[in-house]
């Protein structure tokens, strides 16, 4: 049996998958909102798996995703949600989901993609550079600073980031960045990318964007 992450903000949802998860052996860390997410999952929770809603109070769970990643948590991460069209899974996918199930569900069903994911458990990742991403006030913190983005450049930042040491390509930071599916010219992409650049050069950070060209971009 694992330890879950479980970020649910609806306390009817929320009994039934914490008394369905304690049944079936698991331990649980429980948060309400992204914010007590950020606070419960980090990289040094021995967390193996994420049970994160997408629809939160203070944000949206699949931003809140891919900050927990860019820290270093490297779970496997279910997202449960209310938006169930082909293209609301892909967006999910995009930002680091590895499954989904959509609400209303069956607990017998979470409970065996729960088992499947915790058997799957890999090595934990580490920080990346020093950043903390904040989806709740879409910022981005160094150990000299603070600066506030857009929640476009919060997605492709964390798009990025989420991933060290791979080259995440452009279509990927696209989806995460867009996620209702807009078109996106490459002149678009390489501005916000500057923005970004400039944003983090603003707080010294450590950490910056290598473009790969005619591929995508990496932490460097």
């Amino acid at each position: 049996m694992g330890v879950i992450g479980v970020c649910e903000d609806q306390e009817a949802i929320r009994k039934v998958l914490l008394r369905g998860l304690r049944g079936a052996g698991h331990d649980l860390i429980v948060a309400h909102t992204g914010a007590e997410a950020l606070r419960s999952f980090g990289a040094d929770a021995p967390i193996d798996v994420i049970l994160m809603d997408i629809g939160l109070p203070d944000s949206d769970g699949r931003d809140v995703v891919q900050a927990l990643k860019s820290v270093g948590q490297d779970a496997p991460v279910l997202f449960l949600t209310a938006l169930g069209d082909t293209r609301d899974k892909l967006q999910g996918f995009a930002a680091g989901a590895d499954d989904y199930v959509v609400k209303p569900f069956d607990l017998a069903e979470v409970l065996a993609r729960i088992d499947v994911l915790t058997a799957r458990r890999g090595s934990r990742g580490a920080t990346v550079g020093g950043l903390v991403l904040d989806p709740v006030a879409h910022a981005v913190r160094s150990a000299t600073g603070e600066v506030m983005l857009t929640p476009t450049e919060f997605r492709m930042l964390a798009a990025i980031t989420s991933r060290p040491g791979e080259v995440v390509r452009r279509r990927t930071v696209v989806a995460a960045a867009w996620p209702d599916g807009s078109y996106v010219s490459e002149n678009t992409i390489d501005s916000f990318i500057r923005r970004i650049r400039t944003k983090l050069a603003s707080i010294d950070s450590p950490t910056g964007i290598t473009t790969v060209r005619g591929v995508g971009f990496r932490v460097s």
